[in-house]
């Protein structure tokens, strides 16, 4: 029978452990200067290299050449998964007070140490705190939040690094070459992206795939992995994409068909939208709602109603122009009202300059609708927008928020998508809409003229009862 890739390549000294530099180097130096803890902690994510760096950290504490293929009396593995109970702790406390067969130290490496009950982890306590001088406790998990914090408080804890897909492909492709398997580079990077930063899975998936290009003489592929995998083609995740983008209503329905029909499962299809999402972030900064949206789809009971949900939702809205109003700085006035007045219109300041007559339509949109409607039927909505005021040019609705607080909540995506059904519904529709983090803007010439001096301003009726 062959051995497992991921255990024929398993590190066998802390120098090539790959991916953990920031810990194995420590570890190194602290051997070397014979500076040992009583106790380690081990921990993150799953398949980056915790277990090999327990076992080689086991052996080098003790001065032994690691060989996964002998076993040592002093070095003692325990499955905490399997060995949780109190009765099995109270056995290990026993256990320890035994001087090493062989070796300088007894080396306990526990396992899914958070998987220990709590009555387990309370029976330890004393024995990780002041264990005998011959022992070295080493702890690894998967889940460091569910250790108490008098463990964790313990122990010298060293924290796991997800793998890069840099470093990952680099490491494939070494044992590509070293058991002949002909894969190409793009296939590789596909495989590191899919292991999520667990260099166990990358190389257990390129073993899998190892025996079809070895059996049919045939070379590895990023479309052979995509159908071996039930991946949608990269191709297929660009248009998708790129659909949302334009808008494209029809278009982005007939792709999820399609990728629906070819049985890409709706959870994997979503995954890969973020991942693609999240390459092209800091080009696409508008998509940033769309990505945290898309975290919801594999949480749900239907994963494919939620995903058309999330992108048709994406696709039909309207791209909204999110202003940031820039107050002038305060100037020292030494002006009479009517001179402030003449400098307003001789200078014609750029911003009153640029704006628009306003023209005000009642028959396609009503301010006091719109609050009525949503003091009925969204309150949380109604509390920002009674706070605001508004101005409306043909199909431009300009909402003064009055402050940043009130822009930010409004520009935010589950409130800017229920203002614009609230539109629609009292009869609204197809306005664009601003949110301008500045009191509305006089209407008044010698008011305007103030507030160009002053850096703005809020206009204010004075109007006997």
């Amino acid at each position: 029978m062959s051995k497992a890739l991921y255990r024929k390549y398993r590190s066998k000294s802390l120098d090539e452990v790959i991916g953990q530099k920031h810990i194995t180097d420590i570890l190194s130096r602290a051997i070397s200067k014979g500076k040992l803890s009583h106790a380690y902690l081990l921990s993150g994510p799953r398949g980056v290299g915790k277990t090999s760096v327990a076992r080689i950290l086991a052996h080098e504490i003790n001065g032994i050449t690691y060989d996964e293929n002998t076993t040592n009396l002093d070095i003692i593995e325990i499955d905490a998964a399997s060995n949780n109970g109190v009765e099995d702790v109270r056995e290990l406390r026993e256990k320890v007070q035994i001087a090493p067969f062989s070796a300088s130290k007894k080396v306990y490496i526990i396992d899914e140490v958070h998987m220990l009950s709590k009555a387990a982890f309370n029976a330890l306590l004393k024995t990780i705190e002041e264990p005998p001088d011959h022992v070295v406790f080493i702890l690894a998990t998967t889940n460091v939040e569910k250790l108490p914090a008098t463990i964790v408080s313990r122990v010298q804890r060293f924290s796991f690094r997800p793998i890069s897909v840099d470093d990952a492909v680099k490491h494939l492709s070494n044992i590509a070459k070293k058991e002949n398997i002909n894969i190409t580079d793009d296939a590789l990077r596909l495989i590191a992206e899919r292991s999520d930063g667990s260099f166990r899975d990358s190389i257990s998936l390129l073993d899998q795939l190892s025996s079809i290009a070895n059996t049919d003489d045939k070379k590895i592929t990023s479309k052979l992995i995509e159908d071996m995998l039930g991946l949608a083609p990269n191709e297929l995740i660009v248009k998708i994409v790129d659909s949302v983008e334009n808008r494209d209503l029809n278009s982005l329905v007939e792709l999820l068909d399609g990728a629906f029909n070819e049985g890409v499962d709706n959870s994997v299809l979503a995954s890969q939208i973020t991942s693609k999402i999240r390459q092209q972030i800091s080009q696409k900064p508008q998509l940033i709602p769309l990505l945290d949206a898309l975290i919801d789809v594999s949480r749900s009971p239907q994963p494919q109603l939620k995903l058309i949900s999330v992108l048709g939702m994406a696709a039909s809205q309207k791209q909204q122009i999110k202003s940031v109003a820039l107050l002038a700085p305060v100037r020292e006035v030494s002006a009479t009202i009517s001179e402030l007045q003449k400098q307003a219109i001789l200078e014609k300041p750029s911003e009153f300059k640029s704006k628009p007559k306003i023209k005000k339509s009642t028959s396609l949109f009503e301010w006091e609708k719109l609050i009525d409607y949503t003091r009925k039927n969204h309150i949380a909505l109604f509390s920002v927008l009674s706070k605001c005021n508004y101005q409306l040019e043909d199909s431009v609705l300009s909402i003064y928020t009055n402050n940043r607080f009130y822009k930010k909540k409004l520009d935010d995506n589950k409130y800017s998508s229920l203002l614009n059904d609230c539109l629609n519904e009292i009869g609204s529709y197809g306005l664009d809409v601003h949110t301008i983090a500045t009191n509305i803007p006089p209407t008044d010439s010698q008011a305007a003229a103030v507030a160009v001096i002053m850096g703005g301003g809020v206009e204010v009726s004075l109007e006997s009862a």
